[in-house]
């Protein structure tokens, strides 16, 4: 056969252009690198727009209120002058005030958001899983039942919290932690630690089971001095901790078989952060009670914000701003006030609901 009457049989030569055209391996990287680069870019922005939002709700909160203090005598106030009643508001009530504020809703937040992604379940916030509750139940069996102060609470409520924790963990770990496992056994421990809480409430007398009550219901009324040093300092340690959590967090998002894919050690690796998580929604318990819905809501609005991404920071700067504004509109802008908690509550409840059908309507619910 001649060379021609091969070429003929063999059909028309493949045309190069027709064959759809792969990107080379430096224009795969240079994308993932823009995408990478546009993702820290708006965590950058919205970090920044948080800071700022936080240091208006701060003017806002030392200016504002029954007695109204201008913006200049609380620069000088703070710059150590001496403002006969102007002085003692701004500092012995509003400052301590605040700066337990910013440190529990940071606290719940960074709290919140490790909880959740770890299980993969939006649900899985502190304040749904009973974590948040069987610090109440401790600290009202001390208040009620032991006769404890405000000052020696808080470290009842953080060891309740700890052993709730751990009870839950155990309780819903087989082989590794499922979402709605740790879910469905949380509710379940928080409905019996709530029962705890109500006996406790029905054996106290009128004025401790009423200094419980608002305790239990998450109030910054009772924040001074004393508790800032001490809140503070735990979270000195353990924020840091939470972000360098984040970095094994990211890997544990992709699920349990692609982060040990990764080298993740998997159930380490989670123990560690939820101690982390359960150590700070400890924290927070203790010095404001269970503000409710504060860590349930930071994590998805942060989400949000940032485009998907996971941001501790992000969170916690969340968390802080919406229990300032809503310690500033339940004891500011209502006629009577309230404690900080009622105003989350009715935040947050809405949100539940909505999550729990959105479940239920994709089949997501069991």
């Amino acid at each position: 056969m001649s060379a021609a009457a091969a070429a003929r049989d063999a059909g028309p030569a493949p045309d190069a252009r027709s064959a759809p055209e792969r990107p080379a391996p430096d224009a795969a990287v240079n994308r993932v690198r823009a995408v990478r680069a546009r993702g820290r870019r708006r965590c950058a922005t919205v970090a920044a727009v948080l800071v700022v939002l936080v240091v208006a709700l701060v003017v806002v909160t030392l200016t504002l209120g029954p007695f109204k203090v201008a913006l200049v005598d609380v620069v000088r106030i703070l710059g150590g002058e001496q403002i006969p009643g102007a002085t003692f508001i701004v500092m012995e009530q509003r400052l301590p005030r605040l700066l337990v504020a910013l440190g529990v809703g940071a606290a719940f937040g960074a709290s919140g958001t490790i909880i959740q992604t770890l299980v993969r379940n939006p649900l899985a916030s502190p304040d749904v899983i009973g974590i948040t509750a069987g610090a109440s139940a401790a600290a009202v069996l001390g208040m009620t039942v032991g006769g404890l102060g405000a000052v020696a609470v808080a470290p009842v409520a953080f060891g309740g919290a700890l052993v709730t924790a751990a009870g839950i963990y155990v309780l819903a770990r087989r082989g590794t932690i499922s979402g709605y496992r740790f879910v469905l056994v949380g509710v379940g421990v928080a409905a019996v630690l709530n029962a705890v809480t109500a006996w406790g409430l029905t054996r106290a007398e009128v004025t401790e089971a009423s200094r419980a009550l608002v305790w239990i219901t998450g109030s910054l009324s009772r924040a001074s001095w004393d508790q800032v040093p001490v809140l503070w300092a735990a979270l000195a340690v353990l924020l840091p901790l939470a972000a360098l959590a984040a970095l094994r967090l990211r890997a544990l998002e992709l699920g349990d078989d692609a982060a040990a894919g990764l080298g993740a050690r998997v159930e380490p690796a989670k123990a560690g952060l939820l101690v982390v998580a359960v150590a700070l929604a400890a924290v927070a318990t203790a010095a404001a009670g269970p503000v409710a819905f504060v860590a349930f809501l930071s994590g998805p609005l942060a989400r949000r914000l940032t485009g998907g991404g996971v941001s501790l920071g992000a969170s916690a700067l969340t968390g802080a701003c919406l229990v300032l504004a809503a310690d500033l509109v339940a004891t500011s802008l209502l006629p009577t006030a309230l404690p900080v908690g009622v105003v989350t509550g009715v935040l947050g409840a809405p949100v539940l609901l909505w999550l729990l059908a959105r479940a239920n309507r994709s089949g997501e619910g069991g």
